[in-house]
């Protein structure tokens, strides 16, 4: 555990930049519900790092942008329930830029081909299946080959996914919905784009199916945070 501060080290610590801090003030601040510090059994109160980073925002707050405690409180309370400083000189936290799940796909790369013809028993030594697993996922159509009897790069990926599922107790039956699921956002995507020609069709299309995708990634995350 970190060690933690008394008042008297709180005060040490920031008394640098802000030389009229003093125990009143401190403890006004607690009465306000600003702060909030750990007592030890005795009853003295000890202060963490992540209180000594508050102390500053408040008193930064008070002298250079001369904010009300009404208004920190505020600003006090959007940080911790994860919003961030706002960009604009003096403004109030705003909820962060959304940053790109590097494990979504992009809408170029769900329109590269990329280039990989594999036979049945290739498929199955790639992906770990065995026999029986392979044939279940052709029978729910989870895998489907070309007229040759080929399976493409994207065969390959649902194989092994597929694999590590089984590995988990889910069979090939249970899968089912995956597949109804996209085809389903397929054939959305494809009525919303059905006067569409050429290029910009196909640009768009990949644009929704990524976004498609990211709303899935985005539900099932916040499902299993609930």
């Amino acid at each position: 555990m970190a060690a933690r501060l008394t008042i008297g080290r709180l005060i040490a610590a920031l008394t640098g930049e802000f030389p009229d801090l003093t125990p009143s003030k401190i403890r006004f601040l607690e009465t306000e519900g600003l702060l909030t510090p750990e007592r030890t059994p005795s009853g003295y109160r000890t202060y963490s790092e992540a209180d000594v980073e508050r102390m500053r925002y408040i008193l930064t707050a008070q002298r250079e942008r001369y904010w009300p405690l009404r208004v920190i409180k505020e600003a006090l309370d959007a940080l911790d329930r994860g919003l961030a400083e706002s960009e604009q000189p003096g403004g109030l936290p705003t909820a962060p830029a959304p940053s790109p799940d590097p494990d979504l796909p992009r809408p170029a790369h769900l329109r590269t081909r990329r280039v990989l013809s594999l036979t049945g028993p290739e498929l199955r030594s790639a992906a770990g299946l065995d026999r029986e697993t392979f044939h279940a996922l052709e029978s729910f159509g989870l895998l489907e080959p070309d007229p040759a009897g080929h399976f493409d790069a994207n065969d390959l990926d649902v194989a092994i996914a597929a694999g590590r599922l089984a590995a988990h107790g889910l069979e090939a039956r249970h899968l089912r919905p995956f597949r109804t699921a996209a085809d389903r956002e397929i054939g959305l995507v494809h009525q919303v784009l059905s006067t569409s020609r050429g290029e910009a069709r196909d640009d768009a299309a990949a644009e929704m199916l990524t976004s498609c995708i990211a709303l899935h990634v985005a539900l099932v995350k916040a499902r299993i945070d609930r």
